[in-house]
C-alpha cells in the first residue's frame, strides 16, 4: 500500500467517525475498534499508552487519541490529517449553525429556544463539573488543589496564573515516587514538529501583517488550547474569561448559546471556537479561531508521542498531570456558578435544570436532553 493510499485511507476512515463524533470521550471508544480491531493500525497496549497521552496533556481527548493513531500510523502527516477529519464535520456543521444564528437569534421562538437552551447548558456544565470532581474527591491532595483554584478564581485571579500556581502547587505537595527518565528510550526525532512549529511561527506573522484583530483571537485561542488540561470542557472557563469578562467582546448568554450549539454538533465543545471566530470576523474568523484552538494540544501530542517513553515516569509529569486535572473541578465549579447567576431563573427553567442535570447524571445522550430542551422552549415560548 502507498503512502498515498495509507493517507487517504486515514483520511476518509476519520472523517466518517467524525460525522457521528457525539458524545466527547465516548468516541474514544470507537476509535480504538477503528485502529486496533478493524484496520490493525496500532496494538492494544500502544493505543492504551495514546489515551494516556491524551488525557495528560492539553486538549479534547478523542481528538487527541485521533491525532495520536494518525501519529503512529504516518507520522506528522497522518497525525495532521486524521485529526482535521475528524475535527471537520464538527467545524462545518457549526460554521452553518453559527450563520443561522447570526441571521435569526432575535426572532422571538428563537431567542425562546436559545434561552431554554442556556438553561441546559447550566446542567451540561454541572455535570461536567461533577465527572472532573468523582476521582479528585478521593485524593485529599488533589481535593485541596481544587479547592485552591476555585478561591483563586472567586478572587478574580487570571485563570492562566492559576493554572500555573496549581502546576507549582502540584509539584509540592505529591509524592509520586518513580524513575525520572528512561535513557533506553528510542531516539528522539523532532523534525516534523519544528517544521510544524516554523509554519504556524510563519501563519502568526502572515495574520499580524493582515489584520491584527485575527492575530489577537488567534494567539488568545492558542493560549485557551494551550492551558485545557482535562479535555474540551476544560476550556470553557478559560474562553468565558478571555471573550466574555476580559474583553467583552462578546456577552456571557451568547456565549452560552454557543456551548448549547457546539452539543448538538459531533465534535468536542471546544468546537464552541467556531461560534465565537465568526460572531467576531465573520469566515475568516472562524477559520482563524477553530485552527489556532487545536494547533498547540496537536503540536503538544506530537511531542508527546515522540518523547513518551522517557517521560510517562517522571515525577514532573505524572504529579502534573494529577494537580492540572484537579484545579478544572474549581474551575468547572466556578463556571457553572457564572452561569447560574446569568439566568432569570422562574419555576419551569428550575424544572428544566434539575431535570436535564438528572438525565445527564444518568447518562442519557447528551443529544436527547439538547433537542427534548428545545421542544419544551418552543411548547412554553410565554414562560420561558
Amino acid at each position: 500500500m502507498t503512502d498515498f493510499v495509507k493517507v487517504t485511507t486515514l483520511f476518509f476512515s476519520f472523517l466518517k467517525l467524525g460525522l457521528t463524533a457525539f458524545g466527547g470521550p465516548a468516541m474514544v471508544a470507537y476509535i480504538r475498534d477503528l485502529a486496533v480491531e478493524k484496520k490493525k493500525w496500532l496494538d492494544g497496549k500502544t493505543f492504551q499508552e495514546g489515551i494516556a497521552l491524551a488525557q495528560a496533556i492539553p486538549g479534547a481527548t478523542a481528538m487527541q487519541v485521533a491525532a495520536y493513531v494518525g501519529l503512529k500510523t504516518r507520522g506528522i502527516i497522518g497525525g495532521l490529517v486524521s485529526f482535521m477529519a475528524f475535527g471537520f464535520p464538527a467545524f462545518l456543521l457549526m460554521l452553518i449553525l453559527s450563520y443561522l444564528y447570526a441571521k435569526t437569534h432575535t426572532i422571538p421562538e428563537v431567542i425562546s429556544v436559545f434561552t431554554g437552551l442556556q438553561v441546559i447548558v447550566v446542567a451540561i456544565v454541572a455535570n461536567a463539573f461533577l465527572s472532573f470532581a468523582k476521582p479528585v474527591i478521593k485524593s485529599k491532595g488533589e481535593t485541596l488543589v481544587a479547592l485552591f483554584s476555585f478561591i483563586l478564581f472567586l478572587l478574580k485571579v487570571n485563570p492562566f496564573l492559576i493554572i500555573i500556581a496549581c502546576f507549582i502547587f502540584s509539584q509540592l505537595i505529591f509524592n509520586d515516587k518513580t524513575c525520572s527518565y528512561n535513557k533506553s528510550a528510542k531516539k528522539i526525532n523532532l523534525r516534523g514538529i519544528l517544521n510544524l512549529l516554523f509554519i504556524v511561527f510563519v501563519g502568526l506573522i502572515f495574520l499580524y501583517s493582515f489584520d491584527k484583530s485575527l492575530f489577537r483571537i488567534s494567539i488568545i485561542m492558542m493560549k485557551i488550547d494551550f492551558f485545557a488540561f482535562g479535555g474540551g470542557y476544560a476550556s470553557l472557563p478559560l474562553m468565558l474569561h478571555e471573550f466574555v469578562d476580559r474583553l467583552h467582546w462578546i456577552d456571557g448568554k451568547t456565549f452560552m448559546d454557543g456551548i448549547a450549539l457546539g452539543q448538538v454538533t459531533p465534535g468536542p465543545i471546544v468546537i464552541t471556537a467556531t461560534f465565537v471566530g465568526y460572531l467576531l470576523k465573520g469566515y475568516l474568523g472562524c477559520t482563524v479561531a477553530t485552527i489556532s484552538v487545536f494547533t498547540p494540544s496537536f503540536i503538544m501530542m506530537a511531542l508527546a508521542s515522540e518523547i513518551s517513553e522517557k517521560i510517562k515516569d517522571s515525577n514532573i509529569f505524572i504529579r502534573a498531570k494529577r494537580g492540572l486535572l484537579a484545579s478544572f473541578s474549581g474551575l468547572l465549579l466556578f463556571a457553572t456558578i457564572k452561569f447560574f447567576q446569568s439566568i432569570d431563573w422562574n419555576l419551569l427553567k428550575i424544572s428544566m435544570v434539575l431535570i436535564s442535570f438528572f438525565a445527564l447524571f444518568k447518562r442519557v445522550n447528551i443529544l436527547y436532553v439538547v433537542f427534548i430542551g428545545i421542544i419544551i422552549s418552543v411548547f412554553f415560548i410565554q414562560i420561558i
